[in-house]
């Protein structure tokens, strides 16, 4: 009943509906480490809130390149947990990050070197500013002064963003739209740490101006849906062969041909019954 399966045709659609299902598999599989590692990040978000600080050294290498050079990157693993590290601010070579969105309004991060004694340097995120009043999302904001002296900062370890455009410097100040280290690396006089800390606090304190960056979770459950998704279009692919395949079995042994059309007029007539 089934020998048709071994046919070249039904077996070059078994072969097109394994390869469908083991490819549907394999990006679900894809999904779930994704969805495992944005669940890993989640959860260094949530325990960096209560984590006592360690040195930014036994989180993040020293550069050891030239001026002009970025460090390692933070590894996975360390990455929005809480360091804390002190220095001196670099206030001639402040970066504007411009397009940054808080609370449904555009304006800049701002981002100071902070040089420690060895000599390099660690970009601090100081904080969110707006625009200058009256000023487009373009227009260069007022910026705090950075405090003078020993500062001690305490903050999340972020990786280098991916992407960069261009780094510009406007009216003594870098500019960019993305936080990529190894781009503004090349303008600073000094080499840099290839993470960045994002403020949570400072001795002496910093100023009221600023407006803290809030750290948004990733969205790891949209991943797991993919992961479902994904799985169940791969069931869905074999038990759809399957079906097809028992169609046209029936089909061949004729158990789902025409049926005779009953003939309404040759049955006989019942009887009444008798009282």
């Amino acid at each position: 009943m089934y020998r048709f399966l071994l046919t070249p045709r039904w077996l070059g659609y078994l072969a097109l509906t394994l390869v469908a299902a083991a490819v549907m598999v394999l990006l679900g599989n894809w999904q779930l480490d994704r969805y495992r590692g944005r669940t890993a990040i989640n959860e260094r978000i949530d325990a960096g809130a209560t984590m006592t600080p360690a040195p930014l050294r036994d989180a993040l290498p020293a550069p050891t390149g030239g001026p002009g050079t970025a460090g390692p990157a933070p590894a996975d693993r360390l990455t929005w947990t809480r360091v804390t590290t002190t220095g001196r601010y670099d206030s001639a070579n402040i970066v504007l990050v411009r397009g940054r969105t808080v609370d449904n309004k555009v304006g800049f991060e701002v981002l100071t070197p902070l040089v420690l004694a060895d000599g390099s340097a660690v970009l601090v995120d100081r904080g969110w500013i707006p625009p200058v009043p009256g000023g487009n999302a373009t227009a260069q904001p007022q910026v705090p002064a950075a405090p003078t002296g020993e500062v001690t900062v305490t903050g999340r370890l972020v990786s280098s963003e991916s992407g960069g455009g261009t780094v510009d410097r406007r009216d003594g100040k870098l500019e960019t739209r993305r936080i990529s280290i190894p781009r503004l690396a090349k303008q600073l006089p000094y080499p840099v740490s290839g993470g960045y800390v994002l403020l949570d606090e400072q001795t002496p304190a910093a100023d009221p101006a600023f407006q803290a960056v809030p750290i948004g979770h990733t969205n790891n459950w949209q991943n797991f849906g993919y992961v479902v998704q994904w799985w169940l279009f791969a069931g869905m692919s074999l038990i759809g062969y399957g079906w097809v395949a028992r169609r046209e079995a029936r089909r061949l042994a004729g158990l789902d041909g025409p049926r005779e059309p009953l003939d309404r007029a040759a049955e006989p007539a019942s009887s009444p019954t008798s009282a």
